[in-house]
């Protein structure tokens, strides 16, 4: 069975609160994709990992910094980041991106950390 193609508006998906911030998931696991596509919006998210899934930001608007692992990056517009497996990452400051979770988001696989707690490396 070929899969079939998912046409979504952001305006049509509700925002909700996240980890990260504000967040409207177009593509998700429900739909039996590969991958999923979130747009969103960071303020100030929580310090976090997953086990198995890894992340691609791409930065639309506004402008922050990145904490991806033990480095600090400046975003703006046009920024692309990719994060694995197991890497600790947490934004801040006041942008929206677009996020692709391959394989898609599960809840079960986001692991919030306190700043000294140690993370374990990538499985």
């Amino acid at each position: 069975m070929s899969q079939k193609a998912i046409i979504r508006r952001l305006a049509d998906v509700e925002a909700h609160a996240d980890t990260c911030g504000e967040s409207r998931r177009l593509i998700t696991a429900a739909d039996g994709t590969e991958a999923g596509l979130h747009v969103v919006h960071i303020i100030e998210s929580e310090p976090h990992y997953h086990k198995r899934t890894a992340e691609i930001y791409y930065v639309l608007a506004g402008w922050g910094r990145l904490r991806v692992g033990e480095e600090v990056f400046d975003v703006e517009p046009g920024t692309a980041v990719y994060i694995p497996p197991g890497v600790v990452h947490a934004g801040k400051g006041g942008f929206v991106t677009v996020v692709v979770c391959v394989p898609p988001f599960d809840p079960d696989d986001q692991i919030v950390v306190e700043e000294a707690e140690e993370v374990p490396q990538s499985e």
